[in-house]
């Protein structure tokens, strides 16, 4: 007799239901939960691509040399793309209205919104990273940067990529998992093997 699937604590994980949802309610609650997250981005990204465009106003700004004025353009590029990945929700959505395509409209939408995550915080690296250069005009400005866009990757991806590896090892006790798959009886949850893959 086989040995019972314990989780890395080793307590022996609850099953797992998911929720009741015909596709185009699953479509639904993915769209609204992507729309959210693009407010929190879209946030940042135009309050620091508006700084960007004011810079060059500055009478600072003549007296940059050769190196920093690429690193504001390529800075400003940035975030212009940013910008547009995390915008593009809104003209999928009007393209794709009323052609019962909500399914395919989010996975497009949250792909565009991933690599606008992306161009984002690069956007913010090469922003710092010029900001540092003007501030103190040495080279631990760019030692600043790496640790800084370190942090952004432990908290954008290492954390929550650690977070579901122990998830998936089962959950502790006292977390009823409700949100998972049950590999019994096949219903899909959001955190699942084959339940909710993001929006």
């Amino acid at each position: 007799m086989a040995a019972p699937n314990t989780g890395r604590d080793g307590h022996a994980p609850r099953p797992r239901v998911g929720r009741q949802e015909s596709p185009e309610e699953r479509a639904d609650r993915r769209w609204s939960e992507l729309l959210q997250e693009v407010r929190v981005a879209q946030t940042g990204s135009q309050i620091l691509f508006g700084f960007l465009l004011s810079v060059v106003f500055m009478p600072r700004f003549a007296q940059l040399g050769g190196f920093d004025r690429g690193l504001y353009v390529a800075t400003v590029v940035l975030g212009a793309l940013a910008t547009g990945a995390l915008t593009s929700p809104v003209t999928y959505h009007r393209i794709f209205a009323g052609r019962r395509l909500k399914p395919q409209l989010v996975d497009a939408a949250a792909r565009l919104v991933a690599i606008g995550l992306v161009l984002l915080a690069l956007t913010i690296g090469s922003a710092l990273l010029l900001l540092l250069r003007v501030a103190t005009g040495s080279a631990v400005s760019g030692w600043i940067t790496a640790v800084v866009m370190l942090w952004f990757a432990s908290c954008w991806l290492l954390l929550p990529l650690g977070h579901l590896h122990w998830r998936n090892g089962g959950p502790p006790d006292g977390h009823d998992g409700h949100d998972g798959h049950d590999g019994q009886n096949g219903q899909n949850g959001d955190d699942g093997e084959n339940g909710d893959d993001g929006p």
